[in-house]
């Protein structure tokens, strides 16, 4: 009887090993869906620049237009390197507007990251004040959804008047941009707290400072972390028109004034500029929410 115990125990792996075996399969079943998922984009990808390529080709839309992925490319090339213009004196040009493509990307990137960051500190701050003290939400709730109703053209001349046409005036745009969804997020977050929570840290001995940083705040992290993703992508959008007045060095500003010079090569390269560097921020604002908070979904 012990034989037979002993060999079925040494016939069936360990759980341990079972385990991992489980793990295993799983890491290779997403990396094929993450292959599967790529090599549909590219595929997808390949199409649309075919079909660009394709419609230049035989000319059904004017070069002034549409022009070639050629000409895009080499406009995108051009803006980040020096040009002779004129050969008899030796003049050269470098970059667009006297910086570089990437000089332009650089600065609107700069003013993206000081509008957000003042956002993030001030949405977070009114955030927990409206969802932990009632009059504060009644009172200030319609306020800051008129806010969000607004479209940043709305109000981009009178905030010109205010601060006038330098940078102030573009970081603010911004601030206000991704100010509303950072709040909204906020409130959301707190507001969305089990109270079986922070009542059994309560009846373990915790005070208030602690609910507030070992319950509350951890709680709200994946949420609050959510509308600030909202809020880059917000405020990424609204470069352009941030930029519409003196907003040269910016990408945004680069784009407008190629756009009403007839350039329509690099702008539609500021564009592919823009768009790409949205999904990158996407892409890096969530890989670092997952690391901040790996418990989210989970629990």
């Amino acid at each position: 009887m012990s034989g037979t115990d002993t060999s079925a125990t040494t016939a069936s792996p360990p759980a341990d090993e079972q385990s991992r075996n489980v793990a295993r399969r799983a890491r290779q079943g997403r990396s094929r869906r993450r292959r599967r998922n790529l090599a549909l984009q590219l595929g997808v990808l390949v199409a649309l620049l075919a079909v660009w390529w394709l419609i230049t080709a035989v000319k059904l839309v004017d070069p002034l237009y549409l022009p070639s992925p050629q000409a895009v490319l080499t406009a995108f090339i051009d803006a980040n390197r020096c040009l002779v213009v004129d050969e008899a004196s030796g003049r050269t040009v470098c970059g667009v507007q006297n910086y570089y493509l990437w000089e332009h990307l650089v600065a609107s990137l700069q003013r993206i990251g000081i509008g957000v960051a003042l956002a993030a500190v001030a949405g977070i701050v009114l955030g927990f004040l409206m969802s932990m003290w009632e009059p504060a939400n009644t009172a200030l709730a319609p306020y800051l959804n008129f806010l969000r109703a607004l479209p940043p053209l709305g109000y981009i001349g009178l905030i010109i008047v205010w601060v006038g046409i330098g940078d102030l005036s573009k970081v603010l745009l911004l601030f206000l941009a991704a100010f509303p969804p950072i709040v909204v997020a906020t409130v959301d977050g707190v507001r969305g707290i089990r109270g079986d929570y922070i009542s059994a840290a309560r009846s373990m001995g915790a005070s208030t400072s602690h609910v507030l940083r070992y319950v509350v705040l951890p709680g709200a992290a994946a949420p609050i972390l959510s509308g600030i993703r909202l809020a880059v992508g917000f405020a990424w959008t609204t470069v352009v028109a941030a930029e519409l007045n003196n907003g040269i060095p910016g990408i945004g500003g680069l784009a407008y004034l190629s756009g009403t010079q007839l350039h329509t090569s690099l702008t539609i390269a500021c564009i592919i500029v823009i768009g790409l560097v949205a999904v990158a921020l996407d892409g890096c604002i969530r890989w670092i929410g997952d690391r901040l908070t790996p418990w989210h979904g989970k629990v």
